[in-house]
């Protein structure tokens, strides 16, 4: 069992808010410019297309996280060479 440690709050867009809504998504793929480890839960705010937040939310724990290295296919976007993603699983 894997015990909550701290919350994280991202943003996402309806259409990825739905897909985890209906159980079809259970990652999330995010640039690497904030801290989270496995335990943690991260609640998930939707916005509109007008970038509007909605009020719905999900919130997930943390199951996985890895932060691979992808400068070699990424060469051409310095902000991903320098921050990398993180491959988010949860339940």
């Amino acid at each position: 069992m894997i015990l909550s440690m701290a919350t994280i709050t991202k943003k996402i867009d309806t259409e990825w808010f739905e897909l985890i809504l209906s159980g079809k998504k259970k990652y999330e793929l995010r640039l690497a410019d904030f801290d989270i480890q496995e335990g943690d839960t991260i609640r998930l705010e939707e916005y509109n297309e007008e970038k509007i937040p909605t009020g719905r939310f999900i919130e997930k724990i943390v199951t996985y996280v890895r932060k691979p290295d992808l400068s070699e296919w990424i060469e051409k976007q310095p902000e991903l060479l320098e921050k990398s993603f993180y491959v988010i699983s949860f339940e």
